[in-house]
């Protein structure tokens, strides 16, 4: 394809997502809450933009990031090695979705364990990881509490290793950014699995979940997580000449406007990098604990959108539904129909489970940057606006 037709292309398909975000994020409704957030620089861990940075939150699958940490450092301890096998056993194999789904006794190496676990963000995985590294999910949870406690996140508690709903599961964006400054600067040499778009498990293909890894420039990494009480969280990196900035985005009612908070704050850091860190030279250690910070999780299920958290249905969808229906039943009792008598009882389809985040058919060329919220340059940086 020619490169002219290839970038006419690929600004349609932005303009396309573009307008897909917009409507969730309009759908989610003006109560939508806004979660903890906070950016900074990988490089020198310079905070950018912080806000409820030490409020307790529900951390999902983005506690499969320290899973993976744990895996790294069993791998550079030489207590296992990429090609070593994994078994499913009836834990791991009874842990629901998202999950690879491999029968009981089935094994997987470590290399694509990795994968799975940060790709498919697979539950099942993670416990069979925690298994084969220390024996049983129990002794691994501990270990994770350990080492949460050496890199200094005062206010996380794991309960398990794959971030299924537990009331003690706990944590903050502070917390994360600490942990994911951890995996970037001690194990660089795995930096390209948080940035991989998808994977095979035999002749399936798995795509990953994080949707910046496609439409924003420069975005590397890192890992998406979502439960009903959490919302939609994810951590997302990005390098622009040569600084790697990271997000932390929590409790946001959908994946679209999970997404565009996150590269709302990645543009905003890229654009007034230099202004932040000279009005606010403070670090993850140094940045002042907040006085009011909540120490119990709430639950965003209410405001998230999806059929299985009991939340509000998208009134688009069901509108179309519906006309779809009414035009059905029309068709059906329109005189001189061949065979039509009466128009019959018509069901609407079974709804689905879950409300998928909206994803293009095709996929936008690499260093597309999708519309953020446009910030006006005031004598001092200014910071994203809340929501």
């Amino acid at each position: 394809m020619p490169m002219g037709a290839l970038r006419a292309f690929s600004n349609r398909a932005l303009r396309w997502v573009s307008r897909a975000i917009a409507i969730e994020i309009a759908l989610s409704g003006p109560a939508a809450l806004a979660g903890p957030a906070l950016l900074f620089d990988a490089n020198d861990g310079k905070v950018l933009y912080a806000e409820d940075h030490d409020d307790v939150w529900y951390p999902a699958s983005l506690t499969k990031m320290m899973t993976a940490y744990l895996t790294f450092e069993a791998l550079k301890q030489g207590t296992i090695k990429l090609d070593t096998k994994l078994t499913q056993s009836e834990l791991s194999h009874s842990q629901p979705p998202s999950k690879i789904g491999m029968p009981i006794g089935a094994q997987m190496d470590v290399e694509l364990a990795l994968q799975s676990l940060i790709i498919k963000s697979a539950n099942d995985v993670a416990v069979m990881l925690a298994e084969g590294i220390s024996g049983s999910q129990e002794v691994f949870v501990t270990r994770m509490n350990a080492t949460a406690k050496r890199l200094g996140m005062s206010r996380t508690n794991f309960a398990n290793p794959n971030g299924l709903p537990a009331p003690e599961q706990l944590t903050t964006a502070r917390d994360l950014a600490k942990l994911s400054a951890a995996l970037l600067a001690e194990y660089p040499q795995y930096g390209a699995l948080w940035g991989m778009v998808d994977m095979r498990v035999g002749r399936i293909r798995i795509r990953s979940h994080n949707a910046l890894l496609k439409i924003y420039e420069g975005a590397d990494g890192m890992k998406t997580g979502f439960t009903c009480d959490s919302g939609y969280n994810v951590v997302a990196t990005a390098t622009r000449d040569g600084h790697r900035l990271v997000a932390v985005v929590l409790g946001e009612a959908s994946g679209a406007s999970r997404s565009l908070r996150a590269a709302n704050l990645l543009e905003h850091g890229f654009q007034y990098r230099v202004w932040e860190e000279a009005l606010r030279p403070v670090t993850l250690g140094s940045l002042e604990m907040q006085a009011d910070a909540r120490a119990t999780a709430v639950s965003v299920r209410d405001q998230v959108m999806g059929y299985t958290c009991g939340g509000r249905k998208r009134p688009a969808v069901a509108k179309v539904r519906q006309k779809r229906l009414e035009a059905a039943k029309q068709r059906l009792a329109a005189p001189g129909k061949a065979g039509a008598t009466s128009a019959p009882s018509i069901q609407p389809a079974a709804q689905p489970a879950t409300q998928p985040a909206t994803q293009p058919t095709a996929q936008p060329a690499a260093g597309v940057v999708p519309p953020v919220t446009p910030v006006a340059p005031p004598t001092a940086a200014p910071a994203p606006a809340k929501k």
